[in-house]
């Protein structure tokens, strides 16, 4: 549902009376979640999925998913089932399309919609409206897909599939998973092969979960550091089983609380680990962050461990753009894990956060400066000065309606010596479902704000 001004939730984190200890079970993997559902779709026969994501944001997916004709029967407990349409056989949807605030729905909707002969409508709410997609438009367009959009290429959308789509050669201007999987998804119902360029590596759930299904999906690398990704069109998708591991983003908010409170020991189990995703944890240990990967092993394609995270002094670090595709959601809480180190911090590359639900750079730089770290904001660098100690703390910061953002605040208020309060955290669901109960159980103090 929209997200409804009067059912705003504001909340404070405060310094808990013990170190937070236990173990939290994270939810499903947003990107996977989605992935499932939508490849799911486009499978011939059933799909079994555990562990999907049940936030807003994927149950948009999964509404979505029902109006181009699939069966998706939620049967508790993170169990999923879906009865796919096959390549090329969605139906036209009878009302809007709304995916709330997903741009990851909107854009590999957009993808999979374009090579299909029908006209869409697509919505979202108030911060995915502003959001850019002119970014797939221009390619998906190439392959014969028109669009009518508000100016900048923004929702809600129009789009007509094309009735004889033709297959991709497209390299992409940024580093976008977002982008290439848009492609990827159009390419299925194109004939012969699509081939996309990224400059460099993202995250690559689409083509692992796309080889699980039974597609052809070949991934070169190029000169430079960048990749050739080679989709052959028109292939018969077939039902499968798929697991869906715990988020690393979602992991990221209780990883750097036990990091920054003294004392605590937490363990999260069943975390995917896809290296295009691990990012942060890469640039955690190089801050010295005490953390054991347990019980490494593989599901559908994809790495999992069981990550156990102790408390203990972190030093700066220098984060290279190039790292940015691998951790681009994760920013925001490691500036928390950054204000609380010795040294100065900087983290380079950041263009991509200025799009996100709200503008992530300038927000989580003055998000921080309002609990009295230092911060500033070079270009499209953040530099962090930490003491080795949090910051006071004692603000109530504006949260703009992003999930990560919220999150970010509440876990710097768990070690700061004030308590840091938010405007609202009713939207946390829609990635983080039960965010606050998982953290409470682990010993966190949230109080109403």
């Amino acid at each position: 549902m929209p997200h409804d001004a009067a059912a705003t939730r504001p909340l404070a984190a405060r310094r808990p009376a013990r170190p937070l200890s236990g173990e939290a079970r994270v939810p499903g993997d947003k990107s996977i979640s989605h992935r499932a559902l939508m490849i799911g779709t486009l499978a011939v026969g059933e799909t079994r999925i555990e562990g999907l994501l049940e936030g807003e944001d994927v149950l948009r997916t999964a509404a979505a998913m029902r109006a181009l004709g699939a069966e998706a029967e939620n049967l508790g407990g993170g169990r999923w089932r879906v009865a796919g349409r096959g390549v090329g056989g969605l139906v036209e949807p009878t009302d809007i399309l709304d995916m709330g605030n997903s741009g990851t729905a909107a854009r590999l909707l957009a993808g999979i919609l374009s090579t299909h002969p029908l006209v869409a409508f697509m919505t979202g709410d108030a911060s995915l409206r502003r959001r850019p997609m002119q970014r797939v438009i221009t390619p998906l367009s190439q392959m014969g897909a028109q669009f009518v959009s508000r100016a900048g290429g923004r929702l809600p959308l129009a789009i007509t599939g094309a009735a004889e789509p033709v297959a991709a050669d497209y390299t992409l201007p940024v580093a976008s998973a977002q982008v290439k999987s848009a492609i990827l998804l159009a390419g299925l119902n194109a004939p012969g092969i699509t081939r996309v360029v990224e400059p460099q590596p993202t995250r690559d759930h689409s083509e692992l979960m796309l080889r699980h299904f039974g597609a052809t999906v070949t991934v070169n690398a190029l000169a430079g550091g960048g990749r050739e990704i080679l989709l052959a069109g028109q292939p018969e998708l077939a039902g499968r089983d798929v697991k869906v591991p715990g988020d690393p983003s979602s992991a990221a908010f209780p990883a750097v609380a036990a990091l920054i409170v003294p004392g605590s020991r937490v363990l999260l189990p069943n975390v995917g680990l896809n290296p295009l995703r691990a990012g942060l944890y890469a640039t955690l240990a190089e801050m010295g962050a005490p953390i054991t990967i347990q019980n490494r092993r593989e599901e559908a394609g994809e790495p999992v461990g069981d990550l156990l995270v102790e408390s203990g002094p972190l030093r700066a670090v220098d984060v290279p753009p190039e790292r940015a595709p691998t951790m681009i959601d994760e920013y925001p809480v490691l500036a928390v894990a950054a204000a609380c180190a010795s040294g100065t911090s900087r983290m380079r590359g950041l263009g991509e956060l200025k799009v996100k639900e709200s503008d992530r750079l300038t927000a989580t730089a003055r998000n921080l400066a309002a609990c009295g770290a230092r911060v500033e904001i070079e270009g499209e660098d953040l530099i962090v000065h930490g003491t080795g100690r949090p910051p006071a703390g004692g603000a109530r910061v504006e949260t703009l309606m992003d999930h990560r953002l919220a999150m970010s605040a509440l876990v710097l208020g768990l070690a700061s010596e004030q308590a840091v309060a938010v405007d609202d955290t009713a939207f946390i669901d829609t990635s983080f479902p039960g965010f606050a109960a998982l953290m409470q159980a682990l010993g966190a103090r949230f109080d109403p704000a």
